[in-house]
């Protein structure tokens, strides 16, 4: 379906508004679900076919037509998107009444999905006609252009009339090369569409070059994305419901809705509007909205869009996360949360939790999700620092809150599981020292508790992180900050890490199998031990090791030398030297890991790089004379000279700091250790014969 935007613009022009409406409501029926196509893509592997073509000299390769027409069909809609866009800015800023200013909006707000029409979009009269709807900025936003209005409408009309014939000569020339070329080659016929559809394009694309109002490119549009039909868009809300919303919601707070939409995908899709955003003082109106809604009766519906945006904005500029966090941001979104939860306060820092309380509702959630990854945004650096007494006030009674999000229940399970993600993502995030939090609650009749401690908080973590166990994708994403806040608690806590490792390490009793082999936690820990990525098997080797108290011997003997080998070569440990290394703040009980009857019974019998008994091998020499042996022997170490010599292996060897080095620069070291030990006893008797 192809924008009638003459039809549009004619409304526009003879004040039809009526017409007007009618024709946008049918562009945001057709549209209102898409995906976005990457043409750059599309274009790789239109490549790699014709590649494939010109290798196999495959004759017959028929899809080029439907491709030609797809690359103009593509073309033509972006041009009339890009004018839609500039008609509607314009529109927009004449008064137009509320329900057409809103439906006008919904149009912007599919258009914005759209790289290659924000030019209009990301000026600054634009971004602030759309704060100025969207209730962040009181600034009148002044009109750039000087051409009356009948004479704008008129050089669209004439733009779009010029850019069809142009399409139709093209298409008269493309008939009239067809005709002249029939006899040619397949190979070459494909050739010369290709080329030909090139030229077209760029002489569509770039016609009207000269009306920089229409065809006006912000400078961060690199990639460029088409809008097609068939999928909705990802970075929709799961609130969406704007049928059912049109009897609920007031006029001008749904127009508000619009505009939020809009610059939320604006700022997403261009890093002109975000450096813009700043200096238009943009973000002071949004914080201002922000401050505002927490002192309000009930959150409107467009509060959910004002999170979103200040979630944008702090995520891709650093530096407005920075300066929120200097402006108090901390303490604005955690009132804001502890208004989303309707947290009761029992103890300074001890929230009231009920049990029979209700689920918190689905636009509660989504809310409360915003927050924390705002909450993040401007925190995620003072896991380090030393935070001062107001700071550490500040960070306590927002962990107290974070309490609540992990404990209390969401209607959905999946909206349970992602809210406690992103409240373990900000604990993680937080300083160490002010999660003591979790645990200074008072034990209730049915409460998990290690040591007299309310263990509540740390059973919920160790269930969340099994859940995420059990998922193949995105592991690093989703387990790496749990198993980080697992390992830093354990290591400050001496009761969190006892509890843990009474669930994820009980005492050994059948060695049987290897530590990876199963489905118990520790299983699953173990083999992410050997994971192809670096990370996500360093944080669980970590996790382990602090459980085992960082001590290498029973580090050793709970995963096997060769699951261990990775963690013992980064930290030096593979030589033995210092069995125990144990981190300065580390909290770790004297406590001592007695071994079971059935682990003492096959002690000696347990290979100690597998980690289990194995069975009795036959000797391979049995029956070999020495002579034999020797052969043997030396047979094998001219095999792996070779190797070596050829780069196939590298032989490794473990020098005095216990870390892995390639033998030859051991041998080298050994060497010039001598030499160097050999001039000082040379030096020392020559000086003994001249005394």
């Amino acid at each position: 379906m192809e924008v009638d935007l003459e039809g549009i613009i004619q409304c526009i022009k003879q004040g039809d508004e009526n017409g007007v409406q009618i024709r946008l409501q049918e562009f945001n029926k057709e549209y209102a679900q898409c995906f976005f196509f990457d043409a750059e893509e599309r274009d790789r592997r239109k490549q790699r076919k014709l590649e494939e073509f010109r290798k196999n000299k495959v004759r017959g390769y028929t899809d080029s037509d439907s491709d030609c027409d797809e690359y103009d069909k593509e073309d033509r809609g972006l041009i009339l998107r890009q004018n839609l866009t500039v008609v509607l800015v314009r529109f927009i800023r004449t008064g137009v009444k509320c329900h057409l200013l809103r439906v006008s909006l919904r149009t912007l707000r599919i258009l914005s999905r759209d790289k290659n029409v924000l030019g209009p979009l990301v000026t600054d009269s634009a971004l602030l006609t759309l704060a100025k709807l969207a209730g962040l900025s009181t600034t009148e936003a002044s009109d750039d252009s000087s051409d009356p209005d009948s004479d704008f409408y008129d050089n669209i009309i004439a733009s779009l009339a010029e850019a069809k014939v142009l399409h139709c000569r093209t298409d008269q020339d493309e008939g009239e090369a067809n005709d002249q070329n029939k006899e040619c080659s397949d190979e070459d016929a494909k050739s010369d569409i290709s080329i030909a559809n090139s030229g077209d394009l760029d002489s569509i694309s770039g016609f009207g070059s000269h009306r920089p109002s229409i065809n006006e490119m912000h400078s961060s549009g690199t990639h460029h994305k088409v809008l097609e039909r068939g999928r909705k868009d990802r970075r929709e809300s799961k609130m969406e419901g704007e049928e059912e919303e049109e009897g609920v919601v007031s006029g001008e707070e749904a127009q508000r809705k619009e505009a939020m939409k809009v610059l939320c995908n604006v700022v997403y899709n261009s890093t002109w509007a975000q450096e813009r955003f700043s200096a238009l003082r943009l973000m002071c109106g949004l914080r201002e909205r922000l401050s505002s809604g927490v002192s309000g009766s009930a959150p409107s519906s467009v509060h959910f869009y004002e999170l979103r945006l200040m979630f944008l904005i702090t995520a891709l500029r650093r530096e407005l996360s920075t300066q929120l966090q200097q402006e108090g941001g901390v303490s604005i979104f955690t009132a804001a949360l502890e208004s989303c939860l309707e947290v009761e306060w029992k103890e300074q820092y001890e929230c009231v939790l009920d049990p029979a309380a209700p689920a918190i509702s689905l636009e509660a959630s989504q809310r409360i999700i915003e927050i924390l990854k705002i909450l993040f945004n401007i925190t995620y650096s003072t896991h380090r620092q030393e935070p001062s007494e107001d700071d550490a006030a500040l960070y306590r009674h927002l962990v107290a809150i974070l309490r609540l999000c992990l404990l209390k229940k969401c209607l959905l399970p999946d909206e349970t599981d992602e809210l406690q993600g992103h409240t373990v993502n900000l604990l993680s995030a937080l300083p160490l020292q002010c999660l003591n939090v979790l645990l200074m609650v008072p034990l209730q009749p049915n409460s998990k508790q290690c040591q007299g401690v309310n263990m509540d908080c740390v059973h919920t973590l160790m269930l969340f992180m099994e859940r995420r166990l059990e998922v193949g994708d995105k592991m690093k994403e989703k387990l790496t900050p749990v198993l980080n806040l697992l390992t830093e608690s354990c290591r400050g806590h001496r009761e969190t890490r006892h509890y843990i490792r009474k669930h994820i390490l009980p005492p050994l009793r059948d060695a049987s199998h290897k530590p990876e082999e199963g489905s118990t936690v520790k299983s699953r820990l173990i083999r992410l031990m050997t994971h192809m990525d670096t990370d996500l098997k360093h944080c669980a080797a970590d996790l382990i090791f602090v459980l085992c108290k960082e001590n290498v011997s029973r580090f050793v003997k709970y995963t096997g030398y060769g699951n261990a080998a990775g963690l013992l070569a980064t930290r030096g440990l593979l030589g033995g030297q210092g069995s125990r290394i144990v981190s300065s703040d580390a909290q770790y009980s004297s406590d001592s890991d007695s071994d079971t009857e059935e682990y003492r019974q096959v002690r000696d019998r347990i290979n100690p790089v597998t980690g289990r008994v194995e069975v009795e091998q036959p000797d391979p020499m049995e029956g070999m004379t020495e002579e034999e042996k020797d052969v043997e022997a030396q047979r094998l170490f001219m095999l792996f000279n070779k190797l070596s010599r050829d780069n196939i292996i590298q032989p490794m060897g473990v020098d005095a700091e216990g870390r892995l080095v390639p033998m030859s620069g051991m041998r080298e070291n050994s060497l010039t250790e001598e030499g160097k030990s050999g001039s000082e006893d040379d030096g020392e008797a020559e000086e003994g014969e001249k005394n």
